[in-house]
C-alpha cells in the first residue's frame, strides 16, 4: 500500500500572488497562462528515486544548477518562502516565491512553489521525481505562468523559451547528481 503525505499551504494574503494556487498538484492547468511540461528520465531504481527525491525536496537541484536558492526551510514545506536567483551583481534576477504543496510519498516526492510579489512572473511551478512500476525514475517539472513585470511583458514568447530551457537543464542537472 503506498504511504501518501501530500500537504498544502493555507492560503494567506502576503501569500502567492495568483488565484489558482495549487493547481500543478491536480494536473489541470488554468486558462490564461503560458503552460510547460517537462519530463527527463533520470536514472533507474530505488536508490535512484530517494537520492532525486532529496536533491529536489532539499534545494540541491537548484543549487546544482548554478541557481542561487535562499530560504527558511532545510526542505520543502508548505509556506516556506525560497528566493530563486540566477545572474551576477546589477544583473542578478530574483524570483521570490512559496512552497504551496508537498508530496512525500513511497514511489513521488517534489513539491510545488508559487509566484509572491516581486517575482517577475505570475503562477506556479512544480518539481516531482516518480518512481514507476518498472523501475525507471523519471524527473517531471510541470508550470503555467503569465508576465507580472514590464520586462517580463516586453520580452514576450521569449520567456516560455527561455523556462522550457531552464526545466531541461534541471532535468540534466538532476540526472547528474543521481550518477553521483
Amino acid at each position: 500500500m503506498t504511504r501518501l503525505i501530500r500537504t498544502f499551504a493555507t492560503p494567506s494574503p502576503t501569500g502567492p500572488n495568483y488565484p489558482e494556487v495549487g493547481a500543478t498538484a491536480s494536473g489541470s492547468l488554468p486558462a490564461g497562462y503560458h503552460h510547460l511540461h517537462h519530463t527527463t528520465r533520470v536514472g533507474h531504481g530505488r536508490e535512484a528515486f530517494e537520492t532525486a527525491a532529496a536533491a529536489v525536496t532539499t534545494w540541491r537541484m537548484h543549487r546544482s544548477s548554478g541557481a542561487r536558492v535562499r530560504s527558511e526551510a532545510d526542505r520543502a514545506e508548505p509556506g516556506a518562502l525560497v528566493e530563486v536567483s540566477v545572474g551576477a551583481g546589477p544583473l542578478r534576477l530574483a524570483a521570490p516565491c512559496e512552497v504551496v504543496w508537498t508530496a512525500y510519498e513511497e514511489d513521488r516526492g517534489g513539491f510545488a512553489y508559487g509566484t509572491r510579489g516581486r517575482h517577475p512572473e505570475r503562477g506556479e511551478e512544480s518539481f516531482v521525481v516518480d518512481l514507476h512500476a518498472d523501475g525507471s525514475v523519471w524527473f517531471t517539472v510541470t508550470a503555467f505562468s503569465r508576465p507580472a513585470a514590464w520586462y517580463t511583458r516586453l520580452a514576450g514568447p521569449l520567456i516560455p523559451l527561455l523556462q522550457h530551457a531552464y526545466a531541461r537543464h534541471l532535468g540534466r542537472t538532476l540526472r547528474r547528481v543521481v550518477e553521483g
